[in-house]
């Protein structure tokens, strides 16, 4: 799987440890920043990764920042992607095998260095489960466009 990753200036710590614990699981990890801990705004990087997803067909992405709702509020706005926010192993379960969710979002000052490998393990080895859930993922894709005024 080929993953692209981003974060804020509040979650750069944790970037560097999630793409060892992907790439150690065998995945590759493209980072598009930022690489200091200089201020940045989260939103500009949750549109870096949502875009390279999107355009690569079969990639999923990683955002991170201080408490993760940011990330998720802002990757939410792209059309096809479903960005879940997990601080724990079953919300990653669920997010993958219920909703499809393409980008996962953490939180650098919600879980710790074991929390979030607990987390990317649980992530990593859940895949969609499809059936019952497939027309609910439909209808949630499907919202974007009903939602435009």
């Amino acid at each position: 799987m080929k993953y692209f990753i981003g974060a804020d200036h509040a979650g750069i710590d944790i970037k560097a440890y999630v793409k060892e614990l992907f790439e150690a699981r065998g995945h590759e990890v493209i980072d598009l920043g930022p690489n200091t801990k200089d201020r940045v705004d989260y939103p500009d990087f949750a549109a870096k990764v949502c875009k390279e997803v999107l355009a690569n067909e079969g990639t999923k992405g990683i955002l991170i920042c201080g408490s993760g709702i940011g990330m998720s509020m802002a990757a939410n706005k792209f059309d096809g992607i479903r960005a879940a926010l997990c601080h724990n192993e079953y919300s990653a379960k669920m997010a993958r095998e219920h909703n499809d969710a393409n980008v996962i979002c953490l939180g650098e000052r919600v879980s710790g260095y074991g929390m979030v490998e607990a987390i990317i393990e649980a992530w990593d080895k859940a895949s969609f489960e499809g059936g019952r859930h497939e027309g609910r993922v439909e209808k949630i894709n499907n919202l974007f466009g009903s939602c435009r005024a």
